[in-house]
C-alpha cells in the first residue's frame, strides 16, 4: 500500500512572528513536495497558530496539544474548538515530554486525540520509551502499552497519524539503528491492526527523535516509516526543506 508521507515540524516553545518569514519558503516546498505523495505541515506555539495560518496557503498549520474538553473552567489550557477557528489542521498529542514534564497518561491522551477526531483535525498521537525502558529491553512492551492506551478506537487513517519518537533520542542527535526503527515501526504497523482493524494499515507512522537532513533520507527510506515528526530542525527553512526534499526522494 502506498501512503502518502508526512514531515511535520514541531516548533515546540520556539519562535516569534519574526520567524513566521520561515514558512514562506516551507510553504513554496510543501507545494513542490505534493506531486510526489509528501505532505507537509508546522505545529508553532499557540501564539503563533492563527497568524501562521494566515500567512501561508498549501501549508497546514498544527498545534502542539489541547485540551479534551470543548470548553470550560480549564485555566491556561485550549480546546481543539478554539485550535480549529485559529486555523489549526492537526494537533500533536501525547509528546513525550508532555508525558515527562506533565505527567500526562496514555487515557488523557487518548481523550485528547478523541477530541481532536471529533472536530474533525487530525490528532498525531506521539509514543516512545525512554532509555532506561530501552536498555532494559522494554521498549515494544512499552510502546504497545502506550498505543493500546492512546489510540481512540473510533480512529480511521484520514484522521489519526502516529510518531514514534524514542525519548532518548529526542533532541540529543542520537538516532536508532535502522534496524531498530525497522523492528519498532513493523510492530507499531501490526499493533496498529490489532487495534484499527484494516484502517491500521493506512496510518502512517512517522519518526521522530533528531531527524536532520543526513539523516532522513535513509530513515524514510525504512518500511512502514511514513514520514517525520521534526523538532528543532524545522524551525528554519534552511535545515527543514532538505528534510522535505529527502521524503521526496525516497519516493524517486
Amino acid at each position: 500500500m502506498t501512503r502518502h508521507m508526512l514531515v511535520a515540524g514541531n516548533w515546540k516553545m520556539n519562535g516569534d512572528r519574526a520567524a513566521l518569514a520561515e514558512l514562506d519558503v516551507i510553504a513554496a516546498a510543501a507545494q513542490a513536495a505534493q506531486p510526489a505523495g509528501v505532505d507537509v505541515a508546522v505545529c508553532p506555539p499557540f501564539t503563533l497558530v492563527a497568524p501562521a495560518a494566515e500567512r501561508v496557503v498549501g501549508l497546514p498549520i498544527g498545534a502542539q496539544d489541547c485540551h479534551h474538553a470543548a470548553k470550560g473552567a480549564h485555566t491556561g489550557c485550549v480546546s481543539v474548538p478554539m485550535l480549529k477557528e485559529a486555523g489549526a489542521q492537526l494537533v500533536i498529542v501525547g509528546h513525550s515530554e508532555r508525558r515527562a514534564d506533565q505527567h500526562e497518561t496514555s487515557p488523557e491522551v487518548m481523550a485528547k486525540a478523541a477530541a481532536v477526531l471529533d472536530h474533525g483535525l487530525i490528532a498525531i498521537v506521539c509514543v516512545g520509551e525512554s532509555e532506561a525502558e530501552r536498555d532494559a529491553g522494554q521498549t515494544l512492551d512499552v510502546v504497545g502499552a502506550q498505543l493500546d492506551g492512546s489510540i481512540p478506537r473510533s480512529a480511521t487513517a484520514a484522521g489519526l497519524v502516529v510518531a514514534y519518537e524514542p525519548v532518548w533520542a529526542i533532541g540529543t542527535g542520537r538516532t536508532p539503528s535502522i534496524d531498530d526503527v525497522a523492528e519498532v515501526h513493523a510492530f507499531i504497523r501490526q499493533r496498529l491492526g490489532a487495534l484499527l482493524g484494516g484502517e491500521g494499515e493506512k496510518v502512517r507512522i512517522l519518526y521522530g527523535g533528531s531527524v536532520k537532513a543526513d539523516n532522513a533520507r535513509a530513515l524514510m527510506g525504512v518500511a512502514d516509516v511514513d514520514g517525520a515528526l521534526v523538532g528543532g530542525a524545522s524551525l528554519t527553512a534552511a535545515q527543514f526543506v532538505p528534510i522535505i526534499e529527502a521524503a521526496v526522494a525516497t519516493r524517486g
